[in-house]
């Protein structure tokens, strides 16, 4: 009787011992991947890779023309004033090893256009400081959401330690600080043709 209880006694043990190391190996896996990975919000996107430091890159193919499309993704420090919850970024879009946008996306209403482009297209003036440097720049406006950059901007950016954006919100002017350093610049080449250029 005393037998079959510690028999019974030691199979609950085992059983308690491989539930918690199949627990264990469980958050291991979903800790390693919040720290390495993030879920793609877009459609037909994989889920994002590092790409060192604190950017992400999303891999995509287009359906119809089957170029390969990478998304090259850095989220700012720092959150604005009216959404405690989205933090501004700076997104690179490529495809077929080509630089297509380079934009910035506040998280929140900008302000109206200040300026018209050489082609008439409104943008709003920024300032941008890239390391030890810093210079008004004429950012194309997209419907109040966000800004397309300049490709000088992007070049510079890509091999920086200190990226921050001054801009006009609906609730006055704000600052979007972003520590891009880190970034592998050999895959940004590959996906996009762009290299750094110190500003």
């Amino acid at each position: 009787m005393q037998v079959s209880r510690l028999i019974c006694s030691a199979s609950r043990s085992t059983v308690a011992v491989r539930g918690l190391a199949v627990f264990c190996m469980l958050f291991c896996v979903v800790s390693g991947w919040a720290q390495g990975g993030r879920l793609s919000p877009n459609q037909g996107e994989q889920d994002g890779a590092s790409a060192g430091g604190r950017w992400m890159e999303f891999q995509s193919v287009d359906k119809m023309t089957g170029a390969k499309r990478v998304r090259f993704e850095l989220q700012a420090n720092n959150y604005l004033r009216e959404d405690q919850e989205f933090k501004p970024r700076v997104e690179l879009y490529c495809s077929a090893g080509k630089l297509t946008l380079a934009d910035f996306n506040p998280g929140v209403k900008l302000g109206p256009p200040n300026r018209p482009s050489f082609w008439g297209r409104p943008q709003m003036e920024v300032m941008v400081r890239v390391d030890d440097t810093h210079d008004h720049h004429g950012w194309n406006w997209v419907n109040g959401h966000f800004l397309a950059m300049d490709k000088g901007t992007a070049r510079g950016l890509i091999g920086a330690h200190i990226f921050n954006v001054e801009l006009r919100t609906a609730s006055g002017t704000q600052i979007a600080e972003f520590s891009p350093s880190g970034l592998q610049l050999d895959r940004v080449k590959q996906a996009c043709g762009l290299s750094y250029k110190k500003p």
